[in-house]
């Protein structure tokens, strides 16, 4: 019973993580360039009670093993591209693939991101592009510059920027850097939209000259990829399996207790 007690623990346990997981999922349904995720489980351990031995003259065909429950072996992120939704906003920017913007975080640090609503930063005569936290977006020679007397903003699929000033004349300033990573799933998620390399995504892989990283689009957001149907019934199952563990728990310490009175 105490082997039950312990296994249907650990069913609790890992649904508990689940639920939570899910949870977040919904969450975050309306974040822009936010990337779903999924509670992943493995086995335990097993207790080999008889081995397929000789026995008598005979082989046993299969061992007699029990198992020890269940443990979280991984969160895993899904990178496929959110709903894109078109704004009103110049500034507001999309990859239609499986690229990341480049933005310098404290300490000087590249961070990347799926979230493209950016905004404009006045410091006297200079004019950045940065993220709604402040930080500088990060183009092919450093930060993104635009000068004085803007009238428009241009930026094409390929991340080019060009500033139309309010004389007309047109002035290309350089490109959005756009990265890839070998292993997406592998990025560190730090919040507020911000992902660090590891040594499980690899290093970032500029692909300005190639275009691999996908198609910038201008006036669009890419929202969450939370399905939230589909998360929906996650939950449902998740919630169920937490009951059943739950039964399993209650059902366990009553043949505890029985056992025990047997001994008065």
């Amino acid at each position: 019973m105490m082997r039950a007690l312990w296994t249907a623990s650990t069913g609790m346990t890992a649904q508990q993580l689940n639920v939570d997981n899910i949870s977040n999922n919904l969450a975050n349904v309306n974040t822009i360039g936010y990337k779903k995720t999924r509670a992943e489980f493995k086995d335990l351990l097993y207790e080999t009670l008889e081995r397929d031995t000789i026995r008598d003259g005979e082989g046993r065909p299969v061992s007699i093993q029990v198992g020890h429950g269940v443990r979280t072996s991984a969160i895993t992120k899904f990178f496929t591209t959110g709903n894109l939704e078109q704004t009103s906003n110049p500034y507001d920017l999309a990859i239609d693939g499986q690229g990341f913007f480049v933005v310098l975080g404290p300490n000087e640090e590249e961070l990347y991101t799926k979230d493209g609503s950016f905004k404009l930063s006045v410091d006297g005569d200079t004019v950045r592009l940065v993220t709604s936290d402040g930080y500088f977006v990060q183009g092919d020679m450093g930060d993104i510059e635009l000068g004085e007397n803007i009238e428009q903003v241009i930026i094409d699929e390929a991340g080019i920027i060009t500033v139309k000033r309010t004389d007309g004349t047109l002035e290309e300033i350089g490109g959005l850097a756009i990265v890839t990573f070998a292993n997406p799933a592998g990025l560190e998620s730090v919040g507020s939209n911000f992902y660090k390399a590891t040594g499980a995504s690899g290093e970032p892989v500029d692909t300005a000259n190639d275009g691999s990283g996908g198609k910038v689009l201008q006036g669009f957001l890419e929202y969450s990829n939370v399905q939230i149907v589909e998360e929906m019934v996650k939950l449902i199952q998740a919630q169920r399996a937490y009951e059943i563990n739950s039964k399993s728990i209650q059902t366990a310490d009553e043949m505890l207790s029985l056992a025990n009175n047997l001994r008065r």
